[in-house]
């Protein structure tokens, strides 16, 4: 069975080089553009792993999506990575610090999204 993953990132071709990376490898691909529809779309479909970009506009940025879904007991189990432009020492500590299990700084290697979506998919 395909394993669903949902991708967070205001920039609409960030979401379809992820979406095209991952779909090629039989994922299925589910995205928002912002981190309160992605918080929403989260609770709603329950995806195997999110991909979630740290700046965004709006309310909630990639940290407090992932601090969010840290505290939510339905979420809290889903991986997170990271992935952001914001590559110094202290950005990616505090992605780490809010949750997420893996971080990418822009631009990433498709290859190496796939290597840290199929080990932190394959957990079953």
């Amino acid at each position: 069975m395909s394993k669903l993953v949902l991708t967070i990132d205001d920039t609409p071709e960030i979401r379809q080089l992820i979406r095209m990376t991952l779909e090629f490898e039989d994922f299925d691909v589910i995205e928002a553009s912002s981190g309160q529809e992605g918080l929403e779309v989260a609770k709603l479909r329950k995806p195997d792993l999110v991909v979630l970009d740290v700046m965004m506009p709006g309310a909630l940025d990639g940290l407090a999506v992932s601090k969010a879904m840290g505290e939510d007991p339905e979420l809290c189990s889903i991986p997170v990575i990271m992935v952001s432009a914001l590559e110094l020492a202290h950005q990616v500590s505090a992605g780490y610090a809010a949750g997420a299990r893996a971080y990418l700084g822009k631009p990433f290697s498709p290859t190496e999204l796939i290597d840290l979506v199929h080990a932190l998919t394959t957990h079953d």
